[in-house]
């Protein structure tokens, strides 16, 4: 069973996606709605993979991805950056930061994003 953390401040994006993992079988799914919360849920609940949104208030993702990498508890959990930011600078900054893909929202559907996280599985 993989431990899949969603770190979303968009609640209907957040129950979508929360839902359709849900219908995994293998998959467990938590959900944290900013960045602070993720962070904690994170290093709490040491999930396999953590799809994370960017633009969230308080702690951004860019801020959540720069500390799970620095932790040496938490380094190696797998982090996928889920949002709308599609600027070069940016998906860059997340890759250098440690995240392990980047996908902007409006370019895939939920079954890419489940076939992208099976991919890093």
């Amino acid at each position: 069973m993989a431990k899949i953390l969603i770190v979303e401040d968009d609640k209907f994006l957040r129950d979508l996606l929360s839902a359709r993992l849900r219908k995994e079988k293998d998959l467990e799914v938590s959900v944290a709605e900013d960045g602070e919360e993720g962070l904690k849920k994170i290093k709490e609940e040491k999930p396999d993979l953590v799809l994370l949104d960017l633009i969230m208030p308080g702690i951004d993702g860019f801020e959540v991805l720069k500390k799970a990498k620095e932790d040496e508890e938490i380094k190696n959990i797998k982090i996928i950056v889920l949002s709308n930011l599609g600027q070069e600078e940016e998906i860059k900054k997340a890759l250098d930061l440690g995240a392990e893909d980047y996908l902007i929202k409006a370019h895939f559907t939920l079954e890419e994003i489940l076939s992208k996280i099976r991919s890093h599985l």
